[in-house]
């Protein structure tokens, strides 16, 4: 029985350090291995009591960095009272890096391994033309990854695999909503060459536009969109990537329900020097090496981590007026995050001028950069169908992060 009321009184005790110290495990523990954080943003959040009264966070940095563009490890080290530890997290110590801040549409074309299934096409069979039976196995959109166990990495590859089969029973692994599935199709011999053939129309790339989110000033990488470019619900593996310079030939308002649009289009006439090598759920990412018609060299800032957001008053660049600018917007929820989500900001568009222009936010404009605080801490990512004023945002972490994931 006295254990019991050691018990009780130990946790009342509990909930009273926490209430009258205002200790937020919740915003402490939630904080991922890895996250980006500068000494700056650790010291201002201590003085502001982000982590509740009486705790600390101090940064500790296991190496200097030897130049200004550098990201070394870390801990953040957080203590009640100045001396009772609580939790130490790896972070990335940002150091003064910045990068060039973007806000405008880009054209984004991506080479994918694998084959992208389109549609039917009937095979000189034997007995005539004829379909497989991929009708009841393969959909539109599949993205087929490897034939008999061995992986695709080209549309030539593709056939060769399959013309060079052992057997009319092909294995065919394929992608479908990001979900890996297999398949055992009975090929048809081709009556002119003597070869199989799976009966299939595919292709090999899709395109799709987003906006800019920044250049490094450095290493010239850039990050756009803030999630991926998909085909079918299918995040699109490349092979190589290009990028366009993208012509903005007008807007359709967003209402209650009906998402609006940027209308654009790209040529190979306005293709950049430069390539994608990666295309994520947290952004596409790559490099440009001739950067003078999308950036503003007067407009750099460095990154800021989750630490540096906080509701209150923020902007988003874009570019839909026909130049760029900054639009106010309102952040109603930066999330506690643990792991990587493209869903990371909540926020109202209060800005009079992007609302009669747009009627918020509308699809082409995912990417836009978040700044708040004269940092870039984030991107546009989606947009409330029920009302286009609102939208979500990702950590700018998510996006480094993302892309220097192997």
């Amino acid at each position: 029985m006295k254990s019991r009321k050691v018990w009780v009184c130990l946790i009342c005790a509990f909930i009273v350090v926490l209430f009258v110290f205002n200790i937020r495990f919740s915003a402490i523990y939630s904080l991922p291995e890895g996250f980006l954080a500068s000494r700056d943003e650790v010291e201002k959040s201590s003085c502001n009591n982000y982590f509740g009264n009486f705790v600390t966070a101090n940064l500790e940095s296991s190496s200097e960095p030897v130049s200004t563009d550098e990201t070394v490890e870390g801990y953040i080290v957080f203590k009640l009272f100045g001396f009772i530890p609580i939790r130490k997290v790896k972070v990335l110590s940002v150091t003064e890096e910045e990068v060039y801040v973007g806000g405008v549409p880009l054209g984004l074309s991506i080479n994918t391994k694998g084959g992208i299934v389109i549609t039917e096409k009937m095979v000189n069979g034997e007995l005539g033309y004829m379909a497989t039976e991929k009708s009841v196995k393969l959909q539109e959109g599949d993205l087929i990854t490897a034939v008999n166990g061995q992986e695709v990495e080209s549309l030539d590859g593709l056939c060769q695999l399959v013309e060079n089969s052992e057997t009319e029973n092909i294995d065919i692994t394929f992608l479908r909503s990001n979900k890996l599935f297999n398949a055992n199709i009975k090929a048809i011999r081709d009556k002119d060459t003597g070869k199989y053939k799976l009966g299939l129309w595919v292709k090999d790339d899709v395109s799709g536009i987003g906006t800019l989110t920044y250049i490094n000033k450095n290493t010239n990488k850039f990050g756009a969109l803030g999630h991926a470019i998909t085909e079918n619900k299918n995040q699109v593996p490349v092979c190589e990537g290009q990028v366009f310079e993208c012509k903005l030939l007008g807007i359709d308002k967003g209402e209650h329900n009906e998402p609006g649009q940027l209308r654009c289009m790209f040529s190979d006439n306005d293709k950049i020097k430069g390539n994608v090598y990666k295309n994520t759920k947290y952004g596409i990412f790559g490099e440009i090496e001739d950067s003078e018609n999308l950036i503003d060299q007067n407009l750099s800032m460095q990154i800021g981590g989750r630490l540096s957001v906080s509701p209150g008053k923020a902007y988003i660049v874009s570019s839909v007026s026909g130049i760029r600018e900054e639009y106010e917007i309102e952040i109603i929820k930066a999330s506690y995050q643990s792991k990587m989500d493209d869903k990371s900001i909540v926020f109202r568009v209060k800005d009079k001028r992007l609302i009669n222009l747009t009627g918020g936010i509308v699809q082409g404009m995912s990417g836009s950069p978040i700044i708040q605080n004269g940092k870039l801490v984030g991107a546009v990512t989606h947009v409330f169908t029920s009302d286009p004023t609102k939208g979500y945002g990702i950590y700018s972490d998510w996006m480094v992060l993302s892309e220097s994931e192997l």
